[in-house]
């Protein structure tokens, strides 16, 4: 091709979900189909320094895992793509600006129970990406018994707390579900994650 016009990447957004921040887009208006991008991200402490992201260099897919690009959780970032197809580049398109720390959106901790004859252990695990663990990430956790509206609930627990319960006087259907919590300027939750129920003390 001698002079392709390769238009822009469109709606382009930076967004964050289930503990990741992500910049996403849309190929821009007539794109070829083999076209590939490239990604990089500013921080507001240093504007104007775009910052590579390796693993987001002439990619064929339209989004861009940046959490663990970050050098920073607590300043807002913006990112910008651009379209590369053979020699042709397309201008590049920016993002609005984001910070992990407030803008961080939950997903739910997938449960593990462990039943043993008078007691369970629940613990929580959450699809966190490696960069952020060290963060205090924590989760609530509700018991109940299936059918009834009274919970009970275990609040603040840290990410690698076991909750133990004494289940000497609980008969019948125990539903377990937790939430993920997280302490930034206000305190943010994800939602409920879908009940798990067990059969306690039953006797057979």
């Amino acid at each position: 091709p001698g002079h392709v016009q390769l238009l822009p990447p469109q709606n382009v957004t930076l967004l964050s979900q289930d503990f990741a921040m992500i910049l996403t887009w849309a190929p821009g208006e007539g794109s070829p189909p083999d076209v590939t991008y490239t990604v990089r991200y500013e921080s507001q402490d240093r504007l104007d320094k775009w910052m590579k992201v390796p693993h987001c260099k002439n990619i064929p897919r339209t989004f861009c895992n940046l959490t663990c690009a970050l050098s920073n959780f607590y300043v807002k970032v913006r990112a910008r793509v651009k379209a590369v197809w053979g020699r042709a580049q397309s201008p590049w398109v920016k993002s609005q600006f984001k910070d992990y720390y407030s803008d961080v959106e939950l997903a739910p901790p997938v449960l593990n129970l462990n039943v043993k004859e008078n007691s369970i252990h629940v613990s929580a695990s959450f699809p966190l990406p490696t960069c952020v663990e060290n963060l205090t990430w924590k989760y609530d956790l509700n018991l109940w018994e299936a059918g009834s509206e009274d919970k009970k609930k275990y609040e603040s627990n840290f990410r690698k707390d076991t909750v133990t319960i004494n289940t000497t006087a609980l008969r019948g259907n125990y539903c377990f579900s937790a939430r993920a919590l997280y302490e930034s300027i206000d305190l943010k939750r994800s939602e409920f994650s879908q009940p798990v129920c067990v059969q306690l003390n039953h006797r057979g």
